[in-house]
């Protein structure tokens, strides 16, 4: 089911950061108003449909992407030339069990790849780290917008760090990459596993006590305007980021030059050289759902290009990580993460990403 929105559905309101430590309960509340009687702006007069999931962090990020288009280009600004199209993934529609049983890639993009390939919307917004290695046929992704903040968030209401929480306390994270690096730093700590949902969701079964800490990737937090939730943020040596996490990438048909024009003037090409060297790790790998991966290509002080790679067992009792630097430019940067990859491929062994 489809849910379109005008371009004069409201706009985010600016970024704050708080630093005060919270005493009361998290503060919980979607941070994008939703017009539901926008419906009337119809698709035959947009000239640009964006495709989105709908959840208030999916819905930040194609405001984000409205709102540098309408910036950037005199004929979007004009009522009605861009409309969001809100899509329902499989991933949306299944909140019963973890991402890993369900299986399968694309579980966040499938949908809206499809209302793409066939016309029903123009461009498709992802968060990147939900983009599967391979491309549908029919599509290109040559736009990445600037890159937020990768690192993770620590948030609990009785802990000021992971390091601080009791033995037996439980964490909250949906996801395998944060569950094995949590268990191998403190195996005391235990990690339900199946808590997901929304940014909004989470933060309100921490406050309803279902779980003692959760950890959220600081770039939602920030493009919600949530950042007072957090008890303080994970380094990227505690906690490797998910490949291409804090990145949006932007799809377009292969075949619509139109499009295509409007998305290099978006390109943000550090991040997206940064994204393509983590998503050849990824792909080299083969990493599904199943498979704790974190990768994260940066520019370093002399220029260069950074890259830290980890695979893990589930249960944390196996880590390996390496890293690499080399010119930050496409080409090495490919090979870099591709060379990872096959290095703890290697060093994994027989049956590591089977088990």
């Amino acid at each position: 089911m489809e849910t379109i929105l005008s371009s004069s559905a409201l706009a985010l309101p600016c970024l704050k950061t708080s630093k005060c430590r919270r005493t009361a309960m998290l503060r919980v509340r979607a941070s994008v108003a939703i017009d539901q009687h926008t419906h009337q702006t119809t698709s035959n007069l947009a000239l640009l449909r964006i495709g989105t999931r709908g959840s208030p962090l999916a819905l930040a990020q194609a405001y984000e992407t409205r709102d540098k288009l309408m910036s950037s280009h005199p004929e979007l600004a004009e009522e009605g030339a861009i409309q969001i199209v809100v899509i329902k993934t499989t991933g949306d529609k299944i909140l019963s069990q973890p991402l890993a049983d369900i299986g399968g890639k694309g579980l966040f993009t499938k949908e809206i790849d499809e209302a793409l390939i066939n016309g029903d919307i123009d461009i498709a917004v992802h968060s990147m780290k939900d983009v599967p290695t391979y491309l549908p046929d029919k599509t290109i992704l040559p736009c990445n917008l600037p890159r937020e903040d990768v690192r993770d968030a620590f948030i609990s209401l009785t802990a000021s760090s992971l390091a601080h929480l009791p033995a037996g306390s439980v964490v909250g994270t949906a996801s395998l990459r944060r569950k094995s690096q949590i268990l191998h730093r403190y195996p005391s700590l235990s990690v339900q596993e199946n808590f997901r949902g929304n940014v909004q969701t989470r933060l309100r079964k921490l406050s309803e006590g279902v779980v003692q800490a959760t950890l959220l990737a600081v770039a939602g937090l920030k493009r919600l305007n949530m950042t007072e939730n957090v008890t303080s943020t994970l380094s990227i040596d505690d906690m490797l980021p998910a490949v291409a996490q804090g990145a949006i990438g932007i799809a377009c048909r292969s075949d619509d030059d139109k499009m295509a024009e409007y998305l290099a003037s978006l390109n943000h090409e550090e991040t997206r050289l940064a994204v393509s060297c983590e998503r050849a790790f990824l792909e080299t790998l083969d990493g599904s759902c199943r498979t704790p991966i974190a990768g994260y290509a940066c520019r370093n002080e002399d220029g260069n290009c950074l890259f830290r790679g980890l695979v893990a067992s589930p249960d944390g009792t196996r880590v390996l990580e390496t890293s690499r630097i080399g010119a930050y430019a496409v080409e090495d940067m490919m090979k870099m993460g591709k060379d990872a990859g096959e290095e703890l491929l290697s060093r994994a062994g027989p049956g590591f990403f089977s088990s």
